[in-house]
Formats: C-alpha cells, structure tokens, sequence
C-alpha cells in the first residue's frame, strides 16, 4: 500500500506552490457520475492495487454535509456498527489536490466505533471511506459534499499568528469511567495544517505545505490508533475517539510533521470505577 504523500496524483505539495491537477484529472461541480466513478477506480488502485473493495451499508457509515457550511471546517463523522471487525479505516475526498486525506489504524486500546475529524473540501466531490476488517477484507462507503475551496481558504491571520503555539494539546473526556466500557474523548492540536495553497496576504506567496503527518494515541502500554495524515486535515485539527480502559494509565500522544517538528503530551486518563 502506498504512503499518503506518494498518492498527491502529480501535485507538487512540499514547494510552496500553487497545487494545480495535472491533465484529466480537473473536476467540478458538472462532473457526472461516470466521471466520479472512474475517478474513484484511479484513487482506488493508486491505494489499494488490486485489493476487492466492496461496497457496504454496515460496517461503515460517512456522515457529513451535503454543503458545506465552511470548506476549510467540514465536520465528518465515521461510523463502524461491527466495530470488532474493523482494524483500519481509510479516508479519501476524492477530488482534492491530494486525495487520500487519513488512514486511522486501531490498536488494543480503542474502541472504533465512530470517529470524528474536520477536513478540507476543495471541490464538490465523494468523499469515501475504507473500512479494513480484522479478516484483510475492504468494505467502502460515500457521500457527496458540495463544497469549493477549502484547500486553498486563507487562514484569516498571519502565518506567524498561526503558528504559534504549534503542538500545543488539550483533551477533553466525556462521562464516566467504567472497566471495560469505551470512554469517548477529544483531542485538540494547535498546528495550522498549512496546504501548500494557502496565499500569505502579506508578501503574496504561498506558505509552504506544514501539516501533521502522524499522530499516534495510547493509553497506558496499548496503543489506541494511529493517524497517517495529509494536507485535507483542517487547521488545528480536532479529533474525536473513544478508547476502552483497563487498569489505569496516561492517554499519551506524539504528534510530527511533515518539516520535522515533533510533540509529545501526556493526559490522566479518567479511572475506570468497578
């Protein structure tokens, strides 16, 4: 399988540089569904090969807009009923400059039965994610998002105002603590996720594409998931998971990116009651 920024489909990310798709894959608005799908079968080899993906109304579910309130904000909330089977998930908006937005992979700890996260739409487009069972099997799910630059969307501040404080944590968790029961949290990261898109107001360049590529929760020894990301992840990204506690130990997490910065935090995790 290959990495996310392998699969930017012949955009220049890390220059600084306008992102521009190469010939035959423009996409917008008028697009038909033959256009979508053989678009989707193009992605879906660049990150599958020859892998069977089926398609599924159970093991995963994508909620998200049908439009977009703000391109740059676009709430999506994953939903996997079957949660024992599923080892991973894949997300793919299938018409941004760099398609393949997040792979979530679980570990001991988690308990994946939904996940939320706020991404980047640059193009009315599917938006589809992956489900990977425990058995090696892929199962795909779709929505359409009509939205329209969300890659590109300024910051409404300074990159220097936007950076600051990068890597800065909090995390939050709701209800109670109880052995052997998920407990819901989130995890909030100061980082801008700069594009590469973006036009600095002030000198008119484009800021250099900065954003998280990995992002790895644990709870005690247990890893509860690790996060492959790219450049759809919105500006200081937001995260919602639930992990499952046993005995007691920190949430930890480690965070880097794409130009080498690297953060670590540690949060008491709530103690699970008998």
């Amino acid at each position: 399988m290959k990495t996310l920024r392998s699969l930017a489909l012949g955009l220049a990310v890390t220059t600084g540089l306008a992102l521009v798709p190469v010939a035959g894959f423009a996409a917008g608005a008028s697009d038909t569904d033959a256009e979508r799908q053989a678009r989707w079968t193009e992605i879906a080899t660049s990150i599958f090969g020859d892998r069977k993906i089926e398609p599924t109304d159970s093991l995963i579910k994508v909620d998200a807009p049908g439009r977009a309130m703000d391109a740059a904000l676009v709430p999506i909330i994953l939903t996997m009923p079957e949660k024992d089977r599923i080892k991973g998930v894949h997300f793919i908006i299938d018409d941004n400059p760099s398609p393949y937005a997040a792979h979530f992979t679980f570990g001991p700890a988690a308990d994946p039965g939904e996940l939320k996260l706020r991404v980047r739409i640059n193009n009315y487009t599917n938006v589809h994610a992956v489900a990977e069972t425990t058995d090696g099997k892929l199962y795909e799910a779709a929505k359409f998002v009509k939205a329209s630059g969300g890659c590109s969307a300024p910051m409404g501040m300074s990159d220097e105002e936007a950076m600051r404080g990068m890597g800065d944590m909090k995390m939050k968790f709701s209800g109670d603590a109880q052995s052997g029961k998920p407990v819901e949290a989130t995890l909030m990261i100061r980082h801008p996720n700069f594009s590469g898109m973006q036009m600095n107001q002030v000198t008119r360049d484009y800021t250099p594409a900065r954003y998280i590529n990995k992002l790895t929760v644990s709870y005690g020894d247990a890893n509860v998931f690790t996060m492959d990301g790219d450049i759809s992840i919105s500006s200081n990204p937001v995260i919602n998971f639930a992990f499952v506690p046993k005995g007691s130990g920190p949430i930890k997490v480690a965070a880097t990116d794409n130009q080498g910065g690297q953060w670590q935090h540690s949060f008491t995790a709530p103690s699970p009651s008998n």
